[in-house]
């Protein structure tokens, strides 16, 4: 689009300068007002000066604005865009012009967690936090791409809060989208190896933040960063998932007990065929087996029996 994102190169002056100037010009008519005054006979010229000074020193406070540290003025003349404005200070600038005002620091934007499905088509609970701020060469559109029939003209309150709206409202959209993409956490139904929203981490983040991006774009709003910061089943699913999650840890925690039981067994029957303390058969090594591992593999402590007989009772 012509002159789109223009840095404004029109007149302009430092404001310490041109208050000078506006001064003398007060100054000036004042003085005309006296002489005019103290005049014997009218003079069309004292009267003429005096007010020709004193409109010019009106129009010309029109002209000063003054810019804090990442903030932006877009100029208009009568409607037409002349660029954007971003020398900090105090300056002086054609007075026809009128200036909207914008901020180009960082905000913070926390997306409430809302229910969404995932890959799987599980119902799951996620929110985002996200860093935002209005590019600079983005004033632009920042202005003129977003609209809302809330905004006052001028007002850089509203307009901000408009596009606090916009980011409020893609941010949503772009949550879902991504979050349909992975599955909650692993599972039968997927590989192992498959990125999920638990084990995502960065990666997630990134593609999150890549997304809001590309919708941000047309306002000239860049995302800084953007994390997850809930994740969660949906209440309706949450006790049921809970139980899968608490069967999964007690199977791979029986995993782990049966080999380790199961490498005992084989120690002390290495042990006691090396050190022959008894011989055994193959059908007391497999009493044997089948008792330690009873006992190695229970929940509870075994309960010895001692046989106080031979050893075939």
């Amino acid at each position: 689009m012509k002159n789109e994102n223009y840095v404004y190169s029109g007149w302009k002056m430092n404001g310490f300068v041109a208050l000078f100037i506006n001064l003398l010009l007060i100054a000036g008519s004042i003085y005309n007002f006296v002489l005019l005054g103290n005049s014997e006979t009218f003079v069309p010229l004292f009267l003429i000066a005096a007010l020709t000074l004193l409109v010019l020193s009106i129009i010309m406070c029109c002209g000063f604005i003054m810019l804090e540290p990442n903030e932006a003025r877009v100029l208009l003349f009568f409607g037409n865009y002349k660029g954007t404005f971003y020398n900090t200070g105090y300056w002086w600038v054609n007075p026809f012009m009128s200036a909207k005002k914008l901020s180009l620091r960082a905000r913070n934007l926390n997306v409430n967690p809302i229910k969404v499905n995932d890959k799987a088509g599980n119902p799951i609970l996620i929110g985002l936090v996200l860093v935002w701020k209005i590019k600079q060469d983005g004033a632009y559109k920042a202005v003129f791409e977003i609209d809302s029939p809330d905004v006052v003209a001028g007002a850089a309150t509203s307009r901000m809060n408009v596009l606090e709206n916009f980011v409020a409202v893609q941010s949503d959209s772009a949550l879902r989208q991504v979050a349909g993409m992975y599955a909650y956490d692993e599972n039968s139904n997927n590989s192992s190896e498959e990125i999920t929203l638990r084990s995502g981490g960065e990666e997630i983040n990134e593609k999150l933040k890549d997304e809001l991006n590309a919708r941000l774009s047309m306002a000239g709003i860049e995302v800084m960063e953007a994390r997850l910061n809930y994740l969660a089943y949906a209440p309706e699913i949450a006790a049921a998932m809970l139980r899968r999650q608490q069967a999964d840890a007690i199977i791979s925690a029986r995993e782990k007990i049966v080999e380790g039981a199961v490498s005992m067994v084989k120690i002390a029957l290495d042990r006691l065929a090396a050190e022959e303390v008894v011989e055994l058969d193959q059908e007391r090594k497999a009493a044997m087996v089948s008792n330690l591992l009873v006992v190695l593999c229970a929940d509870e402590a075994a309960q010895p029996v001692v046989n106080t007989g031979t050893l075939h009772n």
